[in-house]
């Protein structure tokens, strides 16, 4: 859960990052305050053997409303909420899942993948090939008349 949590912070923080706005100090307090946000409201709804269980929970959410952890973390270095909203993207969908962190900018985007890892037993040729709850997002809405794309991006 840390690395899938360390991934969804950086990505965060680097929007921040890019603007020039905030010292490192700032930065890194953001950072550490969001961690620790994301580590304890996941805490009771991380589930390795069944990843797709609880993706809506773990889903970070802006849509011209802030997800409220963000929020939190940003009053933390004495962001407003109309700072918060320029520095952010005003529609962004950010599911972090065990072994897969991956994200959406605006509602029909692309949907990218940020940090991707291969379950423990799917390694030991345990587990049936699995489908990311990304996968299955687009599975579900294969009827849509949209096309969806998958975006790998590393760092």
């Amino acid at each position: 859960m840390k690395t899938e949590i360390s991934t969804a912070v950086g990505f965060i923080t680097r929007f921040l990052r890019t603007t020039g706005l905030l010292s490192d100090e700032r930065l890194q307090l953001f950072s550490q305050s969001l961690e620790t946000a994301l580590g304890e409201h996941y805490q009771h709804h991380w589930f390795p053997q069944a990843p797709c269980r609880g993706s809506g929970y773990r889903c970070i959410r802006i849509n011209h409303k802030m997800d409220p952890l963000i929020g939190k973390a940003a009053c933390a270095v004495g962001l407003n909420r109309q700072q918060l909203f320029s520095l952010l993207p005003s529609e962004l969908t950010l599911w972090v899942d065990p072994f897969e962190v991956s994200y959406r900018i605006g509602e029909d985007g692309s949907i990218c993948v940020l940090y991707e890892s291969v379950p423990p037993t799917a390694m030991n040729g345990n587990a049936l090939d699995r489908i990311s709850c990304k996968g299955e997002l687009r599975i579900g809405r294969s009827n849509s008349s949209k096309a969806f794309n998958m975006m790998t991006v590393s760092s």
